[in-house]
């Protein structure tokens, strides 16, 4: 059975509205609300922070005394963090955010409890939380190419790696390539202690990062060991045709026009290629050097190609990180 599916979960809450602006949601299990509410009703406390409403647990029940539009709100937010639940087991806290952003309570979701692109990986289960998300991990399936700009914060390589990851696992590629331009921010590589690859080991290590999420530390080493996953700066992938594999290049607002191309046309039979980068966090000297944008404009028309630009709204991290990236935004265009 494939691990990149559309699933649909059943859900096993009942939804009781009264005169009195009240809406119940039961739980047929204790167990279930317990891990939706969270040990002392902490997840149930932060909802409440989140959505500036009241919210009661009473027996098997999950009491909403608000007005009928923050009642709605909420009432999704709880259908979201079930299914969160039902998944894997848990509920963080960026989960709770994500269940009352926009995606989450836009009037078609309302009615529609389809949680589609569930991306399953041996460690967890990745869920789309924006509805530029659910597009990307759309685009990662059906493109070839895929071109995604944003701020940090927003998934951008950590579901191009989920749906790699799965892809290997599968056995629909053959190898996974993790690459990132080596530019210094601050610090000359020459002058840094180590061979080659421990001088730029910490330019890639937001690569492993996100893999060490998703599959055992054990199992990824092995992988890398035998070459079914390659980290390698983006001047390594010169000269190359990549075959049967899926490319990630990551910080590619550090890439120059011409790099960008030369990793593009790497691209070979049953391949993938993703480009990722934030065009406000560039680090070149020269930031009109910088390709990323010029690639999107060159490219964009391709029907093999798509491009996603994300936004701070899809920002999955602290809420703070958004109001940051917002604020930043906001003072480029006064």
């Amino acid at each position: 059975m494939s691990n990149f599916v559309s699933k649909k979960i059943k859900s096993d809450l009942k939804f009781v509205y009264s005169e009195n602006s009240t809406v119940s949601i039961i739980f047929s299990s204790n167990e279930d609300l317990l891990g939706v509410a969270g040990e002392f009703n902490n997840n149930i406390k932060e909802l409440e922070k989140v959505t500036k409403t009241s919210i009661y647990s009473r027996g098997n029940s999950i009491i909403l005394k608000n007005d009928q539009k923050k009642n709605e709100i909420v009432k999704n937010a709880i259908n979201f963090l079930y299914d969160q639940y039902i998944i894997n087991g848990s509920i963080e806290k960026k989960d709770i955010i994500s269940s009352v952003n926009k995606f989450m309570i836009d009037e078609k979701s309302k009615s529609k409890r389809n949680i589609e692109y569930i991306i399953k990986t041996p460690k967890k289960s990745v869920i789309p939380r924006s509805e530029k998300q659910k597009n990307y991990v759309r685009a990662l399936k059906e493109s070839e190419i895929i071109i995604s700009a944003g701020p940090a914060g927003t998934g951008k390589t950590f579901l191009a790696v989920a749906v790699a990851l799965t892809m290997l696992l599968e056995k629909k590629i053959e190898r996974i390539i993790l690459s990132r331009p080596a530019v210094e921010a601050g610090e000359r590589l020459g002058f840094l202690p180590g061979d080659m690859r421990e001088k730029v080991d910490p330019y890639l290590r937001p690569l492993y990062d996100s893999l060490y999420d998703l599959l055992d530390f054990e199992k990824i080493q092995k992988k890398i060991e035998v070459g079914d996953i390659e980290i390698a700066p983006l001047a390594f992938m010169r000269g190359r045709t990549l075959k049967n594999s899926f490319a990630i290049l990551d910080e590619a607002q550090n890439a120059t026009d011409t790099q960008i191309k030369m990793f593009l046309t790497r691209i070979g039979e049953n391949s993938k290629i993703v480009i990722n980068g934030d065009p406000s966090q560039i680090d070149l000297p020269n930031k009109s050097l910088s390709g990323l944008n010029k690639s999107k404009k060159l490219l964009g028309h391709l029907n093999e190609i798509s491009v996603v630009d994300f936004d701070h709204t899809d920002v999955v991290r602290h809420p703070l990180v958004s109001k940051i990236v917002k604020a930043y935004s906001d003072q480029k265009t006064e």
